[in-house]
């Protein structure tokens, strides 16, 4: 699911989440398998307005979207990532460069060359070997 769209003008998580939807995810990136309750005393750390209800919506509807898991365990729901954040943030940065090169073709690829200025030596060599492959036919 590509949330770029509504948030493209963000940065970070929030390109993809809303802002408590990211702030949620993050903590049970950190400690999966949390209750909406553990979850809303983490939250209320930062913001006392916070409330339950507020909370069980939002993991609800992040439930909903496919983002997170719940295991019940006697009578309380746990929820966990379905991804790693490391999972997620590849999926989603797939998603969005392919978008990318779909709507804008030569242009977007010319200014992603651009910003190899910034990238690292580990990088640039990975994309001389991706090149050699494609001119290998591989």
């Amino acid at each position: 699911m590509n949330h770029f769209s509504r948030n493209r003008n963000q940065r970070g998580l929030v390109r993809f989440f809303g802002p408590l939807e990211a702030r949620i995810m993050e903590i049970l990136w950190n400690q999966p398998g949390l209750s909406i309750k553990d979850v809303q005393l983490r939250l209320e750390k930062e913001d006392k307005d916070l409330n339950y209800n507020t909370v069980m919506t939002v993991m609800t509807r992040l439930l909903d979207k496919g983002f997170l898991t719940k295991n019940v365990v006697g009578r309380t729901s746990l929820f966990s990532p379905v991804d790693s954040k490391e999972q997620f943030l590849e999926k989603q940065s797939k998603e969005l460069s392919q978008s990318l090169v779909e709507d804008f073709g030569p242009l977007v690829v010319n200014h992603m060359l651009d910003a190899l200025d910034r990238a690292d030596e580990e990088l640039i060599e990975k994309l001389e070997r991706k090149l050699k492959q494609l001119k290998e036919g591989k």
